[in-house]
This record gives C-alpha cells, structure tokens and sequence, in this order.
C-alpha cells in the first residue's frame, strides 16, 4: 500500500531589523530594504513530483506572501503537515533552528527536512543545533525529497527504509547521525516534468524582481549549474560541481507554456551559467522560428570571454534582454585567485560587445577581498562605474565578500586564520567577516560610490535616449531608483 504524506514546502518569516531576507533560490544572500523575490524552480520541482508521486503538497511562502508569524503558523497547523522542507542559507540557519525546535514542539509528528548548500557543507551541525529529522545534501534535493518521501513509514507506522534511500541523506536515528554516503549528481534533467506553476504560486515572484522588465515574469532552469565551476567564492558551483543541461528544444516549449498558459513577459534563466556553444545556437534558432522572440523577454547568466559578437547578436534576435555576468573585480591577481577565468580586458571587451549588441548587460562586484588595499579598490569601482556611465552596464549588483562555508575560499581563509568570526548571522554581505587591511567603512563606501553611478548625468541621460516605451520604462526607472534607494541605505557607514 502506498504512503500518502502530507508535505509543506515552507519558508516561515523571518522578521527582522534588516528588512527582507532574499532566501529562495539564492546563490548570494542578502537582506534587502526594498524586497524582491526569486522564484525557487529546484523547490517548485520537489513540489511538483511530490504531488505527482500523490502526496497532499502545500506551498506555504510566509515571506513572499507577506503573512506575520502567526498567519504561517496558522496556515501551516490548518495543513497538518507530516513533512516540513526548509530551504536554508548561511545568515539565516540559525534562525532557522530555532524555527524547528518550536516546530517539533507545536507538531511532534512532522519530519523537519533541511535543504541548501550550507547544510551541504556542514550537514552534521544542524542536528547537533536543532531536532531537525533529515538533511538533503547536494543541488538535486528536488529528486532526493522524492527519495525520502517513498522510504518514510507514514501513518502506518514501521520505519525508514534506509536500505531505498538515494545517496546523500543524513538522518539521526537512536541519537546518531547517519547517512547514505556522498550525494551524486547524476539525476536525468530529461525526466523532470513541468513545473505545477499553480500549486506554487508562482505569481507571488512575479512583480517584485529587478530584473524584470516587463512583467509578469517567472524562472526556469535549463541547467545546474555552471559549465565553469570553479569560482572559489560560490557555494553552489563549488558545492555541485556536475553540470547538466536539460534539451534546447524542451526548454523552449517550457517558455511556450509559459507564454500562452500563464501570459509570462519575462524569463530568468537561473542556471548558473546558461548552456553556450550549439546549445545556445540551437535554443536561440527555435525561439525565432517558433515567434516567441516577439512575445517575451530572455534575461540569463553568463560568462564574460565565452561569447563573440556574433552570438550575443543572435542572443539579441532570439528575444535575449538581460544578460548577467560576475565581474567580481577589475584587479587581474583576484580574479585569478578567484580562479574565475578570465581576464580584465575580457571583462570590458564582453560587457561592451554585449551591450552593442543591444542587450541589457548587468555585472556582479564584490569589495573586501582580505589582499585588496585601497588602490585595488579603487580600480573596480572606477571600472564599475565607466562601464555604467558609457552604457556598457545597464545595471550592477554590489556587495561585501562572503566567504560560504564548504567553498574553498572559506577553507582557504579559515586555514590562514584570516576570519573574524564564525557566528553565521554575521555573514549577510553587510559587515565584514574577514580580516582585511581595509576598513569597513572603506568598503561600505565603495558600494555606495558604485551605486551613485546611477545618479551619473552620463547614464541618466543616456537611459532617457534609450527609452521607447515612456510609460512602461518610466515604471522600471522608478522601481530601479527605489532599489537603489534601499541599496544606498542597506551598505549606509
């Protein structure tokens, strides 16, 4: 007989003085004044085949959905949950604890399920920190709640049947720790279904998000995670190293779906890196013979020195907008500590070869690398700020260097005794938790110098020339200046 559980895919609020915790589906957390919300496709995933595989499913978001702790808890004691899935990052697992303790007081027969790549990193802390019953390691935890839900007992009573579980599940059973070894990344992509966009809310994540353009907007995945994979500093490429990518032609009736069933204007493509080569040839030349070059809007992450001028004007026929890529620093000894790659002059040549091209180019920075002095601060933000000015950057991200657990730039760290702390809720990209030559306030600084940009008479200018939708783009503008508001006071000194 088959167990049908009922599992809440759950994110309780996290009230807090620093705003709003941008959680799901982040690869770089950060508190925001003004909030924005990621759809989180590998959770949405596990919810989908949980309720295709029959279990009773409730998408339960308290922070996107904006409910006070006691709305979560009501809707989560209505559902009478036998399975709560967490997802969890560094600055916030040890609220994230806390949360579970008072679960398993308030509903002593659910299974607390932890998920993300801190506790990847570090999965036997969490059980040591809080009653939490399983942790699900690696990138594909989608596949592996699947696992779990199979080998749990259920109301029928019995016991896990440890013997069916999948690679890469922790689980305490008579006070011990216990794991079915090392997570592997070999799930078929292939076999995913599509997304139940109603079951998980997806417009929830449809407005509120920076870099929509027009929206509705919504994410997919057309791969996990990056081809490149060994950036020091990024937990998920460093944590899931095996990159796979789903068929050009599938993803491309996903966004057809998309448009014609939920009336979608923009797509993020939150894979890593998007696919290059025949892969992009391939998707880019359906979206055009298709016609859904004309009906949405493509935004994507990349990497600079991988494209000619050639592909990104494809990109730019095939409905590309946005394009994101990780600038990092204009310092050519960081970003080859940071193994990231590619060189300065790739970075400006990339940027501009993109931009030409007529799509919106956005770039990641990040300041307070322990071997960065003043004058290697200086460099980026006068790098970031040229490529805005001359509309190379349409728009930027900027923040503090965090050091992930699990990434070898941590270890990196931690053996040279370079870190000031290892209290987690430090680690929000808003304070420094690494020893530095530089002061704080020297690098809160240079974020704010960065996002002043902005204000620059050369971009504003150059943003009122390209503008040809004057109602449309004015919203943007607006919604771009009150992010940028809430920026300059979230790095304030």
């Amino acid at each position: 007989m088959e167990v049908i559980l009922r599992v809440a895919i759950a994110y309780p609020p996290l009230p807090s003085e620093k705003g709003v915790p941008l959680l799901s589906q982040n690869r770089q957390f950060q508190w925001f004044t003004r909030p924005t919300y990621i759809y989180p496709v590998v959770p949405a995933l596990a919810a989908t085949q949980a309720k295709q595989a029959g279990h009773e499913v409730a998408w339960l978001d308290g922070i996107a959905s904006g409910w006070s702790v006691a709305e979560f808890e009501e809707r989560l004691a209505g559902f009478k949950p036998d399975v709560v899935l967490l997802e969890t990052k560094t600055p916030v697992v040890s609220r994230h604890w806390a949360y579970i303790r008072q679960l398993k007081e308030r509903h002593p027969g659910a299974a607390a399920v932890l998920v993300g790549d801190h506790v990847t990193a570090l999965p036997e802390e969490s059980f040591a920190q809080c009653p939490v019953d399983f942790v699900l390691t690696g990138g594909d935890y989608d596949f592996l709640l699947l696992n779990l839900l199979a080998c749990l007992p259920g109301s029928q009573g019995g016991g896990l049947d440890c013997a069916k579980l999948e690679p890469g599940i922790y689980w305490r059973e008579a006070g011990e720790v216990k794991n079915s070894g090392a997570f592997k990344l070999d799930h078929d992509l292939h076999a995913l279904p599509r997304i139940d966009r109603e079951l998980t809310q997806w417009r929830l994540y449809a407005e509120k998000n920076g870099n929509y353009r027009r929206t509705p907007g919504t994410y997919i995945m057309s791969g996990r995670d990056c081809w490149h994979g060994r950036c020091t500093f990024c937990s998920w490429t460093t944590l899931y190293p095996t990159y796979r990518a789903r068929d050009p032609k599938e993803v491309v009736d996903e966004i057809g779906e998309l448009i014609g069933k939920y009336g979608v204007r923009e797509i993020m493509d939150d894979t890593g890196s998007l696919p290059a080569g025949a892969w992009l040839k391939t998707f880019c030349e359906e979206m055009i013979a298709r016609g859904y070059n004309k009906k949405v809007k493509i935004d994507c992450n990349m990497r600079f020195g991988c494209l000619d001028a050639a592909a990104y004007r494809l990109m730019k026929r095939a409905g590309f907008r946005l394009v994101l890529f990780g600038l990092e620093s204009a310092n050519q000894e960081t970003l080859d500590r940071l193994v990231k790659g590619v060189t300065v002059a790739q970075i400006e040549a990339g940027a501009q070869a993109a931009a030409r091209a007529g799509l919106n180019v956005h770039v990641t920075v990040m300041f307070g690398y322990p071997w960065e002095g003043e004058r290697e601060i200086a460099r980026t933000v006068d790098l970031a700020r040229r490529l805005l000015r001359k509309g190379y950057a349409y728009t930027l991200q900027v923040t503090m260097v965090v050091p992930y657990p699990g990434t070898p730039l941590f270890r990196e760290l931690d053996q040279a005794g370079l870190l000031l702390t290892k209290d987690w809720d430090d680690y929000d990209m808003r304070r420094q938790v690494m020893k530095s030559g530089v002061p704080e306030e020297v690098i809160k600084g240079a974020v704010r110098q960065v996002y002043r940009a902005f204000l620059h008479p050369e971009t504003v200018v150059r943003r009122l020339l390209a503008t040809r939708d004057p109602v449309a783009d004015m919203k943007f503008y607006w919604r771009g200046f009150l992010s940028l508001a809430g920026h300059l006071r979230d790095f304030k000194v």
